[in-house]
């Protein structure tokens, strides 16, 4: 569980989009017109978030719970702030309440937000600074020129006649986490530099780079490996990396106005306790940073004074069971700020709708993410099967498409990947556990109900669940039904290895007999009958089968004749296509796109910084039958992934309940990034 040579102000979304030539295949002008469709998806974790900003006085004797604030309304998910002046507590941050991340700005006496000027092309604005009446952020709308290269790089705009945009990350750079000097004199971001992206998703391996604000051009690597820095001053920062012996710490290293030879970053934190997201205060002695204590579950800020090496507890004095997230500091260094989950007793929404609208630059394709995984719609539209999630409410469980109901099928048991049949009132669905080994018991069920069942007074459905797999042969996975709904292909280890099976809808292997589609040594997975019957298309690495990491689209007859790859990265030979790691890949209602999740646009945002992502890098794509016309459909520093095609283009946006009326109660369900290791010597 992938620049522009134009300035901002001149470029359209169609431009944007289709910019010529950057990558052959990446930009090619579409034979037919993209498809007028809807696309629902999942987020790992996003739904759950609920996340608000909130503040409160370092320099108090004592602190209790009344002395913290809650700067933001409680509308959606609010994050990454700042403080927006010198004077009061008014707040700078981001807002996912339009449907993608936006910059807005949150007043001392209110927390009924304002919209501030962004770029409308984008769909993903982070890590907002407001210095000498100009806007500074992350923006990741302009493509760049390679795959497996992140978009995303720092803009400023002058809030004075809120026109004038500029880019002050140079053309073929990648700049995350923007920070200022305290005179705004200087900028200094974690930087990517030219280099693609190499596939790590845990450490981002960026440099901490200076720039003057008024010469972006000219810049000065000050340490070759870091991430997240503040300015103490103008002539201090401070940052995150992941040391040799394991631990999360933050480096000191001054500047010495671009001097050819700056001195060497300094360790400051001891070993023995993660820390990250560091805020320097402008007084030169204390840092703000976000902790994880071997002996703790959850993420807190702590004041870390420089002098003496210790550290003073904040949030875990007032909210010890609350994960708390990177800290900012008020110029003046007497107020802290962070986000966390907003609880039950802040106000704000407490309901997590089961569909919600997601922004989308093509007029043509609207986007909806579902509370809930692997979506399948029936054969009208009018309905979704899909897994509400895999441990407190697994099993299947059927929603109206336009979101106002939702009934359980299988409950008590593990169910992941489902397919609808296109020709009756049968969904098919795995069950067992998910992410098991070969051997592992999961079975391909068909599972039958009367849709007459369907009922507002009802919660539950009864429902005829048959196996099509024997037990004994291992690990059967991801159905998907023929558009005849004769026959179901999945993947199966019963070989040894993960290959493709086809069995009879109704008798499965018992007594209709089972036929191997795929073989090899190899893993082919995740398949999708197109719906005109003459293709199985499925993910693959059977180009680079000792690399269990990397996938790619291939299509095969169902005859088990004609298996090609698709080849979307670039053309085949060139450098680019092995990195390639795609999943979830459907067919559009004419069979003549492929809608996917996969790897293209590299990391958006320090995956340090967030909740738990398996895939942080995962955002959905679509591109023809042959691999051209590819396009990015979503931007955000999240994992999105098993998409599903409406069979339609007739449902309407308008009528679909999206608001806070129904749904479940938002409870903060998210994990640290599990793969923050306590195993260290």
């Amino acid at each position: 569980m992938s620049s522009l040579t134009q300035t901002l102000g001149s470029l359209s979304v169609r431009q944007i989009l289709n910019v010529p030539r950057l990558l052959s295949r990446l930009c090619q002008t579409p034979k037919t017109m993209t498809p007028n469709r809807t696309i629902i998806f999942s987020t790992v974790g996003r739904p759950q978030y609920g996340f608000d900003v909130f503040s409160l006085k370092i320099d108090a004797t004592y602190l209790s719970s009344s002395d913290e604030r809650q700067l933001t309304d409680g509308v959606s998910v609010n994050f990454n702030a700042q403080f927006a002046s010198e004077h009061d507590q008014s707040i700078v941050f981001i807002s996912e309440r339009t449907g993608s991340p936006k910059i807005n700005l949150a007043g001392p006496v209110t927390t009924k937000p304002d919209a501030l000027p962004s770029i409308p092309e984008s769909l993903f604005h982070d890590r907002p600074v407001i210095k000498n009446n100009r806007l500074y952020f992350i923006s990741a709308h302009e493509q760049p020129q390679q795959p497996f290269k992140s978009w995303s790089a720092l803009y400023s705009i002058n809030l004075d006649n809120q026109k004038e945009t500029t880019r002050l990350t140079p053309h073929g750079v990648v700049d995350y986490s923007p920070t200022l000097s305290r005179s705004g004199k200087f900028i200094a971001v974690a930087s990517y530099g030219s280099r693609p992206w190499a596939g790590e998703f845990h450490e981002l391996y960026t440099d901490i780079v200076v720039f003057r604000e008024s010469n972006p051009e000219k810049r000065m690597v000050v340490s070759e490996r870091g991430g997240w820095p503040t300015w103490s001053g103008d002539d201090k920062i401070y940052f995150h990396r992941q040391t040799e012996d394991g631990w999360w710490s933050i480096f000191e290293v001054n500047f010495l106005e671009f001097s050819e030879f700056p001195k060497a970053p300094v360790r400051i934190t001891p070993p023995g306790v993660h820390c990250f997201t560091p805020s320097a205060m402008h007084d030169g002695g204390r840092i703000a940073v976000a902790t994880r204590r071997r002996d703790k579950i959850y993420r807190h800020i702590e004041i870390f004074d420089v002098n003496s090496r210790t550290f003073h507890p904040v949030t875990e004095l007032l909210n010890p069971s609350f994960h708390h997230y990177n800290p900012f500091v008020s110029p003046d260094s007497r107020c802290l700020g962070y986000h966390r989950f907003r609880g039950e007793s802040s106000q704000g929404e407490s309901i997590i709708p089961h569909l919600e609208s997601v922004a989308s630059l093509s007029s043509s394709l609207r986007l909806l993410r579902l509370n809930g995984y692997f979506p399948t719609f029936s054969p009208d539209g009018s309905l979704i099967a899909f897994n509400h999630d895999f441990e407190v409410n697994g099993g299947l469980k059927v929603l109206r498409s336009d979101g106002s109901k939702r009934w359980t099928l299988v409950k008590g048991r593990t169910a992941f990947y489902n397919s609808w049949s296109p020709t009756e009132n049968v969904v098919y669905t795995s069950l067992g556990p998910i992410f098991a080994s070969t051997q592992s018991t999961v079975q391909i069920a068909r599972v039958v109900f009367d849709i007459s069942d369907l009922t507002d007074d009802r919660e539950e459905i009864p429902c005829d669940v048959k196996m099509l797999t024997r037990e004994d042969t291992g690990n059967n996975a991801f159905p998907s039904c023929s558009p005849d709904g004769k026959y179901v292909v999945f993947r199966s280890g019963r070989s040894g290895h993960k290959n493709l099976y086809i069995v009879d809808a109704v008798k499965g292997e018992f007594n209709g007999g089972i036929r191997q589609l795929t073989e090899g040594s190899c893993i082919d997975t995740m398949p999708c009958w197109s719906p005109k019957g003459d293709l199985i298309a499925f993910s693959s690495n059977r180009h680079n089968p000792e690399n269990d990491a990397t996938f790619s689209i291939y299509v095969v007859k169902p005859d088990g004749s004609d298996l090609k790859r698709v080849y979307v990265a670039g053309p085949e030979g060139s450098s680019d296509v092995d990195k390639e790691r795609i999943n979830h890949v459907c067919f559009s209602e004419d069979g003549e796109w492929l809608l996917f999740t996969c790897n293209l646009g590299g990391v958006i945002a320090e995956p340090i910084s967030v909740p738990n992502q398996f895939q942080p890098y995962g955002d959905l794509y679509m591109a023809r039958l042959d691999g051209s016309g590819l396009k990015r459909l979503t931007w955000n520093g999240y994992e999105n992934g098993t998409p599903a095609w409406h069979p339609s283009d007739e449902l309407d946006i308008g009528r679909l309940s999206l608001g806070s009326e129904v749904g479940d109660k938002l409870r903060g369900q998210f994990d640290e990034p599990l793969w923050i290791s306590y195993d260290i010597d």
